[in-house]
């Protein structure tokens, strides 16, 4: 190394004497320290990637927030929204139970004789063999086998066929089994209301027995007759839509379509008493 500088020593001299002029030429060119701006001009980039780096990441950051916020104020909204629906239900529910108990304050007007005891349809069971439905309410609360249940209109829905202590079964007009007098409102005549099989498949009832001579139309109302004493008189039980001749070429029957809405009625009323009649 001694060596080295003892061959090179001038050489070094002026070597460094020329880069003292460069550096004195430069910094009265650029009005700075050269080696200042060489650190700047090596810094520069860096400061970029620096700053766009930072950028990003609080560009990220925001959304990020902003993204939570609004998740936030969503599922708030979706928890009003879930709110108010429930209300408007509960709001169409008490506008449906107000209807209903004043249809039944107007069917307890109209026959005061009867005795009710409300109840709701818990059950459908419908086939090609029977059409019941199943009733809350039970011998607790009075109900017997033989009871009529009608709608909230009056039009009768069937007859109790079976009792629990909490339920009941009911045997829809339409069901096989049914079987009571009956009478067309307009015309007086008395003739006896059946379900039957293969009308229970269209939704009808069958009107048998009817006088040779009868001059029923379609559109005419039938109603229980209360003959027997084991049913009530006045019952709406719905409309004649034809007039038929049985097998036999002499015997006429009707078909009658229920007044009752079967397939949806969910609020029925059992008559446990009314009164005598005949």
């Amino acid at each position: 190394m001694k060596r080295f500088f003892r061959d090179n020593g001038l050489l070094l001299v002026i070597i460094a004497a020329l880069l003292a002029a460069v550096l004195a030429v430069g910094s009265s060119l650029l009005g700075a320290d050269p080696l200042t701006n060489l650190a700047e001009l090596v810094a520069t980039p860096f400061r970029g990637i620096s700053s766009a780096v930072a950028n990003w990441t609080q560009e990220r950051y925001d959304r990020t927030f902003r993204y939570d916020q609004m998740e936030q104020t969503n599922e708030e909204l979706r928890h009003r929204v879930s709110e108010l629906e429930e209300l408007e239900r509960e709001y169409q529910d008490a506008i449906r139970e107000k209807e209903r108990l004043e249809d039944l304050l107007g069917l307890a007007e109209e026959r005061p004789e009867f005795t009710y005891e409300d109840a709701q349809v818990t059950r459908r069971t419908t086939s090609n063999w029977e059409s019941n439905l199943t009733i809350d309410q039970g011998s607790a609360d009075g109900v017997e086998v033989d009871d009529c249940v009608i709608d909230q209109y009056g039009n009768l829905v069937g007859i109790v066929t079976e009792v629990g202590s909490n339920w009941s079964l009911v045997a829809t007009v339409l069901d096989p089994s049914v079987e009571l007098g009956g009478r067309v409102a307009r015309t007086d005549d008395d003739a006896i209301l059946e379900g039957n099989f293969t009308l229970m498949l269209e939704g009808q009832l069958k009107l048998s027995y009817l006088p040779e001579d009868t001059q029923l139309v379609s559109g005419d109302q039938v109603i229980t007759s209360g003959l027997g004493g084991v049913y009530p008189a006045g019952l709406v039980v719905g409309e004649i839509t034809g007039l038929f001749t049985e097998a036999d070429g002499v015997s006429r029957y009707a078909q009658v379509k229920p007044a009752a809405d079967l397939d949806s009625v969910r609020y029925v009323y059992v008559i446990t008493d009314f009164g005598a009649q005949g």
